[in-house]
C-alpha cells in the first residue's frame, strides 16, 4: 500500500472518531443494510448508497482491498403487504424491485458491491444462526415462533444508548402479547396462510427482519469485520438487534465500526413514505442528470441530516456542467494542438517536458487537501471547493494562454502542465463517483437536455430564440435582445456570445430561485401506509 493520510472515522458505537485500523492488514470487510424491496427507491436509499460507495472508493484509493456485501430484504411485511395491495406474488415484486434499484445504482454510479445477497437465497444460513441462539439459551419459541429473549442479554443497548423499555417493538410489526418481554424480537415468523414460508426445526415460516443482516454478514465475513453501515435510523433497534442476536450466537462476534449516515430532509421533516413527502430517485432523475443528484448528495457531510431543495440541485448540476466543460475544452485544446503539430511534421518524440512550478504547486495543493478532507471521517462538504476550483481555474487560464503566441517550448510546457493538473482533477472525481461514464460530449448534451425538461422548452425554440436576438442586435433592438436574454435566464438558460457565434448551456434560473417548484409539487408520489 502507497503511504496516505490516516483514515479517521466516526463510530457510532464509541460515540467518537476513531483511527481506522482493519482486523487484518491491507483487507477491509464491510457490511451495509441495502433496501426493503417493495417499491422504486428514493433519495433516502440513494444517499446511504452514495455514502458507502465513496467510502468504498476512499479505501481501494488508500489501497485497502475491500470486500463489500449490501443486502437486499427481499421477504418482509412490507413486502407482503404491498404485494396484497397490487395482487402480485410477494417475491416477484421483491425480485422486480431489487433490479429496479440496480438501475437507480448505475445510474448512480455506485459500484457494484462484492456481494448483493438477499434473504430468500440465504435461508439456511439464517435458520442455523437461529438454531445457535435457541441452543445457547438466548431464545424461545412460542407457536412456531422463535424471540429473541432482551433480558437474557445486559449489553443491550450499547450502540444506541436505549433502554430496554423503549424498544418500538411494534414499528414493523404489531406487538405480540406472547412475548416474555415486549422488547423481544422475532427471528422466525410461522407462516400464515397465503404468505411465502420455508421449512424450519420449529415449523414453516419466515425470518424475522433483523435476523437476516446477522447471518449474511456472517456467511460472508464471517463473525469479526471492520465495518458494518447503513442509515442512521437503523441503529435503533436493527442494529442494536444484530448486535445481540449475533454476540448471542458466536462469543467471538465483534464488529470494529458502526457507521451511519444521516437522514435526508424536506423542510427539515425527514422523509418518509407515511408522510407523504418523499420522492423518489426516479423522480429526481427525470428532471436532474443522475451525477447532479450524486453531487447534491455528497455537499453535505454524510453524518449530517441533508435538507432537500430545487436550488441547490439546480446549483449541483451547474457546477458539475462547468467541470465536465472544463475538462472537454481541456481535451480539444490538447487534441487540437497535437494534429496541428503532426500538421507540421514537428511532433515530439520521446523528449521530457517540464511541468510548471504553477502547476506542480496546484497538484500538491490539490492531492494534499483532497486526501486530508476524505481522511477526516469523509468529509466531502466542501471538498469541491477550494483547491478543486483553483484546479479548474488553472486549466481555464491555461486555455487563455495557449490561444496567444507562445514559443514551442512554452506550449509544450503548458499543455503537459494542463494534462497533470487535469489527470489529478480526474483523481478526485473518480473517487467521489463523478468520473463521467462515456465522453464529457456526451454529459455535457444529457445536462443540457435536462435543463430543457426543466425550463418546459425544445432545443428548436432556444435556437429560434438565438436567431431571433441575432436579428435583433442587427437591427440594433437591444431592447428586444436583451430581453430574449433574460426571458432564457428565468428558464435556466444561458446565452453566451463567443465571438459571431451564440451558444447556450444551462446555468441556475436567474431571478426565481425562491420560486421555483419543489418536485414533489409537480410529480406527487403515490400515496402509503408504509415508511
Amino acid at each position: 500500500m502507497s503511504k496516505k493520510k490516516e483514515l479517521m472515522v466516526y463510530n457510532s458505537l464509541g460515540k467518537q472518531k476513531e483511527v481506522f485500523k482493519p482486523k487484518v492488514s491491507g483487507n477491509v470487510s464491510m457490511y451495509v443494510c441495502g433496501i426493503t424491496a417493495y417499491d422504486f427507491s428514493h433519495i433516502g436509499h440513494a444517499r446511504a448508497a452514495v455514502s458507502f460507495d465513496v467510502l468504498f472508493r476512499y479505501l481501494q484509493y488508500l489501497g485497502y482491498e475491500v470486500t463489500y456485501v449490501r443486502n437486499f430484504t427481499d421477504i418482509d411485511d412490507k413486502i407482503i403487504r404491498r404485494a396484497n395491495e397490487l395482487g402480485e406474488d410477494p417475491l416477484h415484486l421483491s425480485n422486480r424491485f431489487c433490479e429496479e434499484y440496480l438501475v437507480d445504482m448505475t445510474d448512480l454510479q455506485c459500484l457494484l458491491p462484492t456481494h448483493q445477497p438477499r434473504v430468500t437465497n440465504h435461508i439456511e444460513q439464517i435458520k442455523d444462526l437461529i438454531t445457535q441462539i435457541v441452543n445457547n439459551d438466548f431464545a424461545y419459541i412460542v407457536d412456531g415462533d422463535v424471540f429473541f429473549a432482551v433480558d437474557k442479554f445486559p449489553n443491550y443497548g450499547q450502540l444506541s444508548g436505549q433502554r430496554l423499555e423503549n424498544n418500538r417493538a411494534g414499528e414493523r410489526v404489531a406487538v405480540d402479547s406472547r412475548k416474555r418481554n415486549p422488547a423481544d424480537f422475532a427471528l422466525w415468523k410461522a407462516a400464515k396462510p397465503g404468505e411465502p414460508s420455508w421449512e424450519s426445526p420449529w415449523g414453516p415460516g419466515r425470518p424475522g427482519w433483523h435476523i437476516e443482516c446477522s447471518a449474511m454478514s456472517a456467511h460472508y465475513l464471517t463473525f469479526q469485520f471492520d465495518i458494518h453501515g447503513g442509515g442512521l435510523d437503523l441503529i435503533f433497534p436493527h442494529h442494536e438487534n444484530e448486535i445481540a442476536q449475533s454476540s448471542a450466537a458466536c462469543s467471538g462476534c465483534n464488529i470494529s465500526y458502526w457507521m451511519h449516515n444521516g437522514h435526508v430532509t424536506n423542510n427539515n421533516v425527514k422523509m418518509s413514505k407515511s408522510l407523504g413527502n418523499f420522492f423518489t430517485i426516479r423522480q429526481i432523475t427525470e428532471r436532474y442528470h443522475p451525477l447532479a443528484l450524486r453531487y447534491f448528495l455528497i455537499s453535505t457531510h454524510y453524518g449530517s441530516p441533508l435538507n432537500y431543495s430545487v436550488v441547490q440541485l439546480e446549483s449541483a448540476s451547474d457546477a458539475i456542467f462547468y467541470i465536465y466543460q472544463t475538462l472537454q475544452d481541456c481535451e480539444n485544446a490538447s487534441l487540437s494542438f497535437k494534429e496541428a503539430k503532426l500538421k507540421e511534421g514537428a511532433v515530439e518524440n520521446g523528449k521530457t517536458v517540464a511541468v510548471s512550478a504553477d502547476a506542480r504547486k496546484c497538484i500538491s495543493k490539490l492531492r494534499d487537501e483532497f486526501e486530508t478532507k476524505m481522511s477526516d471521517d469523509l468529509n466531502t462538504s466542501n471538498l469541491l471547493t477550494g483547491a478543486f476550483q483553483d484546479a479548474l481555474k488553472f486549466i481555464n487560464s491555461s486555455l487563455t494562454m495557449l490561444k496567444k503566441k507562445l514559443q514551442k517550448q512554452q506550449q509544450l510546457s503548458l499543455l503537459q502542465s494542463l494534462t497533470e493538473v487535469e489527470k489529478e482533477v480526474k483523481v478526485v472525481l473518480k473517487v467521489l463517483g463523478l468520473e463521467p461514464p462515456r465522453s464529457y460530449v456526451e454529459v455535457l448534451q444529457q445536462l443540457k437536455n435536462k435543463a430543457l425538461i426543466r425550463a418546459e422548452i425544445e432545443e428548436s425554440e432556444v435556437l429560434q430564440l438565438i436567431e431571433d436576438r441575432a436579428v435583433a442586435r442587427k437591427n440594433k433592438d437591444f431592447s428586444m435582445s436583451d430581453q430574449i436574454r433574460v426571458d432564457l435566464a428565468a428558464k435556466g438558460i444561458a446565452l453566451m456570445d463567443l465571438g459571431a457565434e451564440t451558444v447556450w448551456r444551462p446555468c441556475i434560473p436567474v431571478g426565481h430561485e425562491q420560486d421555483m417548484p419543489s418536485i414533489e409539487e409537480e410529480q406527487k408520489p403515490p400515496p402509503s401506509t408504509s415508511n
